[in-house]
């Protein structure tokens, strides 16, 4: 009568040892998240400058949107201060806009900015930075 091997019987029969965790850096799901929002955050700026809805100089803020995007993949604390002041400013710009003028979108902007905001204070995200 043949046996097939048990898989198990290397470490006396018990659950199969646990993967070692990873000590490289790895990126949290959430961060590339919020970086393209940011990359489209910055699309929207420069589109409404070009079609003539935006002054010239915000094209300012679009440079500052790229440069946070890709950077915050990279794990730069200065880009996760950049990309935490933006969220921050513009959930108080959208909630100060629904206030004033009952728009329910941007109800729904402020409170996903919100979220964001909320996301980036964690202390996983922050002990993650360089």
């Amino acid at each position: 009568m043949s046996q097939t091997p048990n898989p198990n019987e290397s470490n006396g029969g018990g659950p199969p040892p646990t993967a070692q965790p990873v000590t490289g850096v790895m990126l949290l799901p959430g961060l590339i998240a919020i970086a393209l929002y940011m990359l489209v955050l910055a699309g929207v700026v420069i589109i409404g400058v070009v079609g003539g809805h935006y002054p010239w100089i915000f094209l300012l803020m679009s440079v500052g949107f790229l440069a946070s995007s890709f950077f915050l993949v990279r794990l730069y604390r200065w880009a996760w201060a950049l990309t935490l002041a933006a969220v921050l400013l513009l959930a108080i710009y959208n909630i100060w806009i629904f206030s004033s003028l009952h728009a329910y979108a941007a109800l729904v902007q402020g409170l996903l900015n919100l979220v964001f905001f909320l996301y980036l204070v964690r202390t996983e995200v922050r002990e993650r930075l360089r």
